[in-house]
């Protein structure tokens, strides 16, 4: 005879202490990612000048409490009253939209924002590419000229520029195209794939603009201003018009102090003060050192990026 189930039941204390016991843990606390982790998530993300608008809703969500204003930056700001002072970070990077597309589904570029150097577009050549279209990602390939045709023709020798880009989507027609969501002004830019060697370092297109974004995002979360306001901007279209960071002057200012996050060259260092007509007055612009800048394999230190993070805390807090 098969027991009544209630019989073969503890009573209710123990058996309570028994389906607690026999419950998975409670998870921890969600913890706020790292510094290393934030920068190596930002360098994965594509934010060519004026089309930023996928990295902006990133940050809105890695921000809380952060809004995005009519020019499209993202902004927070920590306290109240004065002084009033402001960190930005430019988030935008070169690169390129579809300037046409044929009829046998090949799509030719156009350049959006300036070049970053004179031979970068050598750099596209016969690489992989990811275009931005309506309905997602799509990857492609810039093509190279054959080998075997062109053997034996009189072939110029001027390097090669986005004039002489052909990207192929897989697409044999206009009509392939559109089917993947793709239309001319589609931003168009490398395929991502940052990498991380040696002792701290990290490669990948504009890393060094994406370390700094990442010091300033994680200096917002731990920093608190000890008297008067910071407004945290993540400004749009920097390397182009300077939009981004002349609306956050025009409307959020003046400021008494400003600083401007930017990838150098040169050691890291505060330079001296720029002036600005639009509500900035004098700013500082705070340097990251990189290697090889402009390509595909900018480095940065996340050690020097760590460093700047502190230095971001304590001007946040009133400390410099």
């Amino acid at each position: 005879m098969i027991r009544p189930f209630t019989s073969t039941l503890p009573s209710r204390p123990i058996a309570a202490l028994l389906l607690l016991a026999a419950l998975p843990p409670a998870p921890a606390a969600a913890q706020a990612p790292s510094l290393d982790a934030l920068a190596i998530r930002l360098a994965s993300m594509t934010a060519v000048s004026g089309f930023e608008r996928a990295m902006t809703d990133s940050l809105l969500i890695l921000l809380p409490g952060a809004e995005r204003d009519r020019a499209g930056n993202v902004v927070l700001t920590l306290g109240n009253g004065e002084p009033r002072s402001l960190v930005a970070c430019p988030i935008d990077e070169p690169g390129f939209v579809v300037g046409g597309i044929r009829p046998d589904g090949y799509l030719t570029l156009r350049r959006a924002g300036p070049s970053p150097g004179p031979l970068a577009d050598q750099q596209l050549e016969g690489q992989r590419v990811t275009l931005f279209g309506r309905r997602g990602p799509v990857q492609g390939v810039v093509g190279v000229r054959s080998t075997h045709l062109t053997r034996g023709r009189s072939v110029g020798e001027a390097p090669f520029t986005f004039d002489d880009a052909y990207v192929d989507v897989g697409a044999d027609s206009a009509g392939q195209v559109a089917a993947l969501g793709l239309e001319v002004l589609a931003p168009v830019a490398r395929t991502k794939a940052p990498q991380r060697y040696g002792a701290g370092l990290l490669a990948a297109p504009v890393a060094g603009r994406r370390a700094a974004c990442a010091a300033l995002l994680t200096a917002a979360r731990n920093a608190r201003p000890s008297r008067g306001s910071v407004t945290i901007a993540f400004v749009v279209e920097q390397s182009f018009t300077r939009r981004g960071l002349l609306t956050i002057a025009r409307t959020r200012g003046p400021f008494t102090a400003a600083v401007l996050l930017e990838a150098t060259a040169v050691e890291p260092a505060t330079s001296p003060p720029s002036p600005d007509p639009d509500n900035l007055h004098d700013y500082e612009v705070w340097g990251l050192k990189v290697r090889y800048g402009g390509t595909v394999v900018e480095t940065v230190s996340l050690g020097e990026a760590a460093a700047l993070e502190r230095r971001l805390e304590e001007r946040i807090g009133g400390g410099e």
